[in-house]
């Protein structure tokens, strides 16, 4: 079950547990012990209500994404180093989700939100350390992401060919408006696995971190990752150093950043899109938050504790693996972002976008949201489906808008 703006809220009589509990998280919060509801609210993303909004630094970020990428690699050689049994062999594909998760905080919270000048307290110092991310991690140079990401919070570009999250879709992936909702997910799940696809991907991702032309910026990585082949190679490592590090930061990088762009915006109506304002900005965002709704059974009845088994089950393995792989960080709130693309509450964006939400005043159209991964993704590959190409390419009637926050564009 989730929340589906074109959908009414169900009756108070028709949900399992509280009248008042109209969402997963609020059935979760109303009967499951109160121990677990800080776990309940990193993994689904979304507070329990009345919850406390607490402080968190950004390099509270940095240190956690480090955390995550140095625990991940001594997780994945250790099985090798220390010739262990081979139940240990498990270690190494929680290895490799750590170190994905660490790089994709890398990539979506602290790269990002340096771009828009707050993670650190000065401008150069958030331009030194985005520079220095997309140099060692490939990700596309800092002034240009930069530059192309203020575009992407425009109302007047957001979904145009000038939008990066468009020329992910379309350009990379191949997707297009109007094909069937069947054929997007044929050419979303082929991307995943085609090597011609990763390959692409990667040599995209060099082009535009290694050779940009901006000597400064290029040449770190450049010293970097041959130090890097050069010592392993030395060290007869090779093998282990394409294992915990060049598969992280390349093919599973690039999965999760799959499943993460998909599911950051959908296609309203065409009326919304060629107006241009700014409620093309919220139609167009939705929340989405691992987790799906708790069982209906009594957990004492052998029937409840059986559904509760499984709904355990589910949350921790798959929903704790997308929490983990591809809905990092404060991706679960990217619709929150949009609404405040410069706010230094985005340390604390589950309760910040609760807040926002229970005001009301974040946007002129209500926050929508989507529980699980799948479901968000072909929501989104839906709204795609019911989309034409003449409406994304026809240009806007109304005088353009600036950005939702002008405080986003640098100045």
């Amino acid at each position: 079950m989730y929340l589906d703006p074109q959908l009414p809220l169900a009756r108070s009589e028709d949900l399992p547990f509280s009248r008042h509990a109209t969402t997963p998280r609020e059935a979760m919060a109303a009967h499951l012990p109160r121990a677990v509801q800080p776990f309940l609210t990193w993994l689904t993303a979304r507070p329990a209500p009345g919850e406390a909004m607490p402080e968190r630094s950004p390099k509270a970020f940095v240190g956690g994404a480090l955390g995550w990428i140095a625990a991940g690699i001594v997780l994945t050689v250790l099985p090798f180093l220390a010739e262990l049994a081979w139940p240990a062999w498990a270690l190494v594909p929680l290895g490799l989700l750590f170190t994905s998760c660490g790089l994709g905080l890398f990539q979506v919270v602290i790269f990002h939100h340096c771009s828009h000048g707050t993670v650190f307290s000065t401008r150069p110092r958030n331009r030194q350390a985005g520079r220095l991310i997309s140099s060692l991690l490939l990700f596309k140079r800092f002034d240009d992401y930069q530059r192309e990401h203020m575009l992407h919070h425009s109302p007047n570009k957001l979904l145009t060919e000038e939008d990066e999250f468009a020329d992910f879709v379309f350009g990379l992936c191949g997707l297009e408006a109007g094909l069937p909702k069947r054929e997007l997910w044929r050419r979303v799940l082929a991307a995943v696995v085609s090597p011609a696809f990763h390959a692409r991907f990667l040599i995209r991702r060099v082009q535009k971190s290694l050779f940009t032309g901006d000597t400064a910026h290029d040449w770190p990585g450049r010293v970097f990752w041959a130090s890097a082949i050069a010592l392993t190679l030395a060290t007869g490592t090779f093998d282990l150093f394409l294992l915990a590090w060049v598969l992280p930061v390349t093919v599973l990088l690039q999965i999760a950043t799959i499943g993460r762009i998909i599911v950051e915006h959908s296609f309203p109506e065409a009326d919304v899109i060629h107006a241009r304002g700014r409620e093309l900005v919220c139609h167009a965002s939705t929340g989405v938050f691992p987790g799906s709704m708790p069982p209906a059974g009594h957990p004492v009845a052998v029937g409840g504790v059986m559904a509760w088994a499984g709904w355990w089950a589910e949350m921790l393995t798959w929903q704790l693996f997308v929490r983990l792989f591809v809905l990092v960080g404060d991706a679960p709130c990217h619709d929150y972002h949009h609404r405040k693309p410069a706010t230094k509450k985005w340390t604390s964006y589950i309760h910040a976008r609760q807040q926002d939400l229970e005001s009301g005043t974040g946007c002129l159209a209500g926050y929508s949201e989507s529980w699980g991964l799948v479901r968000a993704m072909d929501r989104s590959l839906a709204s795609l489906a019911a989309t034409t190409p003449a409406t994304l390419r026809r240009q806007p009637t109304e005088a353009l808008v600036p950005p939702v926050d002008a405080a986003a564009v640098p100045a």
